[in-house]
Order: structure tokens, then C-alpha cells, then sequence
């Protein structure tokens, strides 16, 4: 009897020893995640972020000059508050994360998830997304008021050989402002949501993902912050019309994922932001689970004896 308990014993430490420590590791990075989007909220209440001021300025001296456009620049000025649907969005993925992790899928989805939301409430990065609304701003001033982290217009669409999506053209593909909407010959195009149609009317021709995805010029979302600042079911949506164009387009040429390579642009970034653009391939993994595979590999490469030797 003696025996079996000491037996049992042993192998509860064992099992405590060797357990996932992952579901702690989620509990405190939701912990961390909740803290800083908080803090993040305050620095757009105070104006704090650089970008969100000179947003609300553009918005503010472009509605001046083109009272006409006043409606949608209120609507982009709102990235530079809590309301806009950037900050929003990291609130909605937080609730999720906190009260329907299970809608996630496995417990490693969900640790990733909790890893991308501390990192893009991160005051830097979230200045630097906000270059892509400030930039819209710029190029509808024709000139008049100066680009923010990004080469112009012109040098951009040549470096890139990109064509030029009208305005408003660094916001599409961005799920904050609008979604893909399949017809029924399954042509997919660029449909904005309501606050920002006036869009439509500004730009000449509506914008195929097909060909959009061939021609893209560069944003700060879709080269840099899209594994950021979008949801695990909003990835899963574009990964899935990257699939069906391909498989449309499969004896017309093929057809390459809007993302496969990064385009030209950016004129200056913050060090969180080229941390970002560095680790953009995940696969999904958490950086707890990568830094346990490396160790299990770097173990099996020791001998049993040292091995053993560390264990004690």
C-alpha cells in the first residue's frame, strides 16, 4: 500500500513537472492584452500618439478646403479616438478572447491570438497603422498636405508597378473599412461600409480582387500590420477568397495572394513595427511553443545523462 502511494506520488510530481503550462501563460498574456489596450485608449483620449493628432488635423483643415468631403474625413478622423474601428476591433478580439476563447479553436490558437493582441496595442505600432487613414487624407488634398511614413504617391505606384485604386486605395483589403463581396460569376470586388461609400464616388472604377491583388501598392496594413490588426475569423476569410481566386484563375496564368510579397513604401517605421514585419509568418504558432520546440530540439541533440542531469 505504502508502495502504490509513493508510486502515485511520484507520478503526479511527474505529470506537474512535464505539464501545459500554456492555459497560464494564455490567463496572464489576456491579463497583459486588457492592460494595455486600456492604456492604449487613454493615449487616443489624450492624443498622446503623434498620428492620431495629425489626423484629427487633416481631417480637420481638409474639411476646410472641401467642405463637400466632410462626412467621410469625420469618418476617418475616428481612427484617432477610441471609436475608430481600429481600436475597436482590438476591443471585440479581446471580449472574444476573454469570454469565447473556445470560438478561437485550440488552446495554441488562442495563446497566438493573445500574443498578436498585446502587439498591436502597442502605442508604437498602433502610431504607425494610422499612417494608412492620414496618407488617404494626404493624396485627397492633392498634394497639399504631406504624406507620414511613406513615400509619395507617384513613387510608390512606380516602384511597385501598382495601379492606381482611386482614392482611398490604402484602406482596401482592410476589413475595418469594408469587405469582399462575390458575385454571382464569382468576381469578387471591394464593397465599403457605409461611412466610407463616399469612396465609390470618388474613384473611377470599382476594385477587383483579382486584379487588385496582381497590382496592390503599398500600406502600412497589408505589408505590415495585417497579422496585427486583424481577427483569426477575418484571416480565415481572406485565406479562403485567396483559395477560390486561385482555383478560378488556376488555367488563366495562376494567381498569387495579395500578401506573398511585400511592396515598397515605407519611408520610416518604428523599431515595434519592423519587429512586426520581420515576423509575419507565424503559421499560427505562439512564441511560447516555438521557444519549447527549439528547446526539445536542442535536448534531443544531449545525451540521456545529461539529459537526466538537467531533470534533477
Amino acid at each position: 500500500m505504502k508502495t502504490n502511494m509513493l508510486f502515485i506520488l511520484g507520478l503526479s510530481f511527474l505529470l506537474l513537472a512535464c505539464g501545459d503550462e500554456r492555459p497560464e501563460k494564455l490567463q496572464a498574456n489576456t491579463r497583459t492584452a486588457e492592460y494595455l489596450t486600456t492604456n492604449l485608449g487613454e493615449n487616443l483620449d489624450t492624443k498622446a500618439l503623434a498620428n492620431a493628432a495629425i489626423l484629427s488635423e487633416y481631417a480637420r483643415l481638409l474639411s476646410e478646403d472641401k467642405p463637400q468631403l466632410k462626412p467621410l474625413l469625420t469618418a476617418l478622423s475616428r481612427d484617432a479616438t477610441r471609436q475608430g474601428p481600429m481600436y475597436q476591433g482590438l476591443l471585440q478580439r479581446l471580449k472574444t478572447l476573454k469570454e469565447q476563447p473556445q470560438v478561437l479553436g485550440d488552446i495554441e490558437a488562442q495563446l497566438f491570438e493573445s500574443e498578436n493582441l498585446i502587439a498591436a496595442s502597442d502605442p508604437a505600432l498602433f502610431n504607425d497603422a494610422l499612417s494608412d487613414p492620414i496618407n488617404v487624407i494626404a493624396d485627397l488634398s492633392q498634394g497639399e498636405l504631406a504624406r507620414v511614413n511613406a513615400i509619395s504617391k507617384q513613387q510608390s505606384l512606380q516602384a511597385n508597378a501598382a495601379a492606381d485604386n482611386g482614392a482611398g486605395s490604402q484602406l482596401v483589403g482592410n476589413p475595418g473599412y469594408g469587405q469582399w463581396q462575390t458575385n454571382s460569376g464569382g468576381t469578387s470586388f471591394w464593397q465599403w461600409y457605409g461611412m466610407y461609400s463616399m469612396f465609390s464616388a470618388l474613384s473611377p472604377n470599382r476594385t477587383r480582387y483579382d486584379s487588385w491583388s496582381s497590382r496592390r501598392d503599398y500600406s502600412y496594413y497589408n505589408d505590415v500590420g495585417r497579422n496585427r490588426y486583424t481577427s483569426p475569423q477575418q484571416v480565415k476569410s481572406q485565406d479562403n477568397l485567396a483559395a477560390r481566386t486561385k482555383k478560378k484563375f488556376a488555367n488563366k496564368g495562376g494567381f498569387r495572394s495579395p500578401y506573398a510579397k511585400s511592396k515598397t513604401g515605407a519611408s520610416r517605421m518604428s523599431t515595434s513595427s519592423r519587429q512586426a514585419q520581420q515576423t509575419t509568418s507565424f503559421a499560427g504558432k505562439s512564441s511560447y511553443s516555438k521557444a519549447k520546440s527549439s528547446s526539445s530540439f536542442r535536448n534531443s541533440k544531449t545525451t540521456t545523462s545529461r539529459g537526466i542531469s538537467r531533470g534533477k
